[in-house]
């Protein structure tokens, strides 16, 4: 069991703003919180949508009207929405374009309100503000098409590098965590994409070592493996872990700097020893914290069960949910929250 490890609020919350976030998970997980989030709340709740938005409205993109529509299917089938791809206008050089992310200023702006509640004691001292980014990959895959793509990827990489490069001018380091949020990756290993690249393998591992690389090493570096989450559910739902532990042991053979924390999900029905099987062969660097995304909505007994489950196979972990939860019912915010601090207690006594 590991007390120590406490919980992991993956970085979306269903709330009005980051006040209200900080307060409220701080208020009831304060003592098991080694960093908290502000909730990735006004127009960047639903993940990366916001950043389609700043595509379309950017002078050297477009729709592509010669790419299909992208269905977005859950994993039982569901289609959840067609999407127009998007690509860079003909004549464009994608080496000369120029993406504002949003993502310093979001970052900086929360870390204000953060930096004042922590001083009053709201936040306990020495928890550090928690930020997450998106990898290029997300909305690459999500929103452009396959014509554009490799370029796409390689500017948007560039802009998602400046905008930490703020955040990390700002922010005293020892007060950052960052997160990148490692979701479309995953989905490729499951070859969900109709049009992703066919050598993918190799793309994501370096991915994640440059972004890695980017985060210097007096910051907190943590990644969140999930499988999607649009409404609040999987769009793949995996056999057990063992794409995750693939994906995490290849993360780890890259990193070229220390991993302070990794998060994979646990689907709600699974309370068996076989979705948790491949976790043995997990090769966790020394020092790095494994959260398990095995808490859910109004569901103790069940959350105790995976716990119970999961322990049979590695014996210290934390606890996190499945996903964030910016999709969620906002009704269900407190309940998370609570189901957080029962599992905590639990494990205690």
């Amino acid at each position: 069991m590991c007390q120590r490890c406490g919980v992991l609020l993956i970085g979306s919350v269903a709330m009005p703003d980051a006040e209200s976030v900080f307060r409220a998970v701080a208020g009831e997980l304060g003592p098991w919180l080694r960093r908290v989030p502000d909730g990735e709340t006004g127009e960047r709740q639903r993940w990366i949508y916001w950043q389609r938005q700043m595509l379309l409205r950017h002078p050297d993109f477009e729709v592509d009207p010669e790419a299909p529509l992208f269905d977005l299917v859950q994993w039982d089938g569901m289609l959840i929405r067609r999407t127009e791809m998007l690509r860079f206008k003909p004549g464009v050089d994608p080496d000369k374009v120029v993406f504002e992310t949003g993502y310093a200023a979001a970052a900086i702006a929360s870390y204000e309100i953060f930096k004042r509640l922590r001083a009053a004691g709201t936040i306990p001292a020495g928890t550090r503000f928690q930020f997450c980014l998106p990898t290029p990959m997300a909305t690459g895959l999500m929103y452009v098409s396959a014509a554009s793509l490799p370029a796409y990827l390689r500017t948007y990489e560039s802009a998602l590098l400046r905008a930490l490069n703020e955040i990390l001018a700002v922010i005293p380091h020892e007060d950052l965590s960052i997160q990148w949020d490692i979701c479309q990756e995953v989905l490729m290993y499951e070859h969900y994409f109709p049009h992703q690249p066919a050598e993918h393998k190799p793309m994501i591992l370096a991915e994640f070592a440059r972004l890695g690389a980017a985060v210097p090493a007096d910051v907190e570096l943590g990644y969140h493996l999930c499988y999607g989450s649009p409404l609040d559910a999987h769009l793949v739902m995996p056999k057990d872990t063992a794409i995750l532990v693939e994906m995490s042991n290849g993360l780890f053979s890259v990193l070229p700097r220390h991993l302070d924390f990794l998060h994979l999900p646990v689907p709600k029905d699974r309370t068996d020893a076989a979705y948790y099987a491949p976790l043995k062969d997990l090769r966790l660097p020394a020092g790095c914290t494994l959260y398990l995304g095995l808490i859910h909505y109004d569901d103790h007994n069940g959350d105790l069960q995976r716990a119970a489950a999961a322990r049979t196979v590695v014996p210290d972990f934390g606890y996190a949910t499945e996903c964030g939860w910016g999709r969620t019912d906002p009704q269900h915010v407190p309940g998370l929250i609570r189901a957080h601090r029962l599992a905590m207690e639990a494990l205690a006594g």
